[in-house]
C-alpha cells in the first residue's frame, strides 16, 4: 500500500469515517460485500430484508457491483423512466439499510467533496440510510479543497453532463461556467463531509485503480 493511502485512511478514521483499501476492482467488491454481510449480521435478518440503495455512480457500474446483490433488496431508483417514479424511488432510498455511492474527490486532509445535481444522493450521505458505502478510485485523490474543486469542474461535472445529453456550457465546452439552466444544470448542491457525527455510518473504500469520473 502506497504511503497516499496509508496516510489517507489514518486521516479518514480521526473523522469517524470507516477507511478500507483495496488493490483493484475485484477486492473493492468483496470489501463492499463484506461490509454488507456485517451489516446484516448486526441487524440479525436474512438477506431480503436488508434494502440496499445507491447513488448515480459511474464508479460503482464499473466495478460491477450489482451483479453481487442479488441476493438483497436491492432498490434501483433508476429502472423507471417515469419522472415521478424515480423520484419517488429516490426518496425511499433515503431510507435504506445501505446506500452505495462514489465520492467527486477525497482531500489528502480525509475531506470528501461532492457535487449533486438534484441531491438525493448528498442527502442519502448526509442522513438517512444506517450505512453509506462510497467507493474511490485513486484518480479521485486530491491534494485539498481548491483542488478538489478545480477537478470536480473541469472532469466530473463536466463527463457526468455528457454522459446525460445535458445542455450546458460544460457540456459543450468542457468548461464551467456556473450555469442556471432549467432541467439541464447539473452543480446543485455542494457538500464538504469533514467528519461523521455517527461512528461507524461512512465507509470509505480507496481502490488502487481509476475509476469513475
Amino acid at each position: 500500500m502506497d504511503n497516499i493511502f496509508s496516510s489517507l485512511m489514518e486521516r479518514l478514521a480521526e473523522r469517524q469515517i470507516c477507511p478500507y483499501y483495496a488493490e483493484n476492482r475485484a477486492e473493492a467488491v468483496s470489501t463492499v460485500l463484506s461490509i454488507i454481510e456485517k451489516s446484516r449480521m448486526e441487524k440479525g435478518v436474512d438477506c431480503k430484508d436488508i434494502q440496499i440503495s445507491s447513488g448515480g455512480s459511474r464508479t460503482l457500474a464499473e466495478i460491477d457491483i450489482f451483479s453481487s446483490l442479488e441476493k438483497y433488496n436491492v432498490l434501483n431508483a433508476y429502472v423507471s423512466k417515469d419522472p415521478k417514479e424515480q423520484y419517488e424511488a429516490k426518496r425511499r432510498a433515503l431510507l435504506s439499510d445501505v446506500f452505495l455511492m462514489s465520492a467527486n474527490a477525497i482531500c489528502e486532509s480525509g475531506e470528501i467533496v461532492n457535487i449533486d445535481g438534484n441531491g438525493n444522493r448528498l442527502g442519502a450521505l448526509i442522513y438517512g440510510p444506517d450505512k453509506v458505502i462510497i467507493v474511490v478510485g485513486k484518480n479521485k485523490l486530491v491534494k485539498d479543497k481548491t483542488e478538489a474543486m478545480a477537478r470536480i469542474k473541469s472532469i466530473a461535472c463536466v463527463k457526468n453532463a455528457q454522459r446525460l445529453s445535458r445542455r450546458t456550457p460544460c457540456a459543450e465546452k468542457g468548461k464551467c461556467e456556473s450555469c442556471l439552466i432549467p432541467s439541464q444544470t447539473i452543480c446543485g448542491h455542494t457538500v464538504y463531509t469533514r467528519y461523521s457525527a455517527i461512528p461507524n455510518r461512512i465507509h470509505v473504500v480507496l481502490v488502487n485503480e481509476e475509476l469513475g469520473f
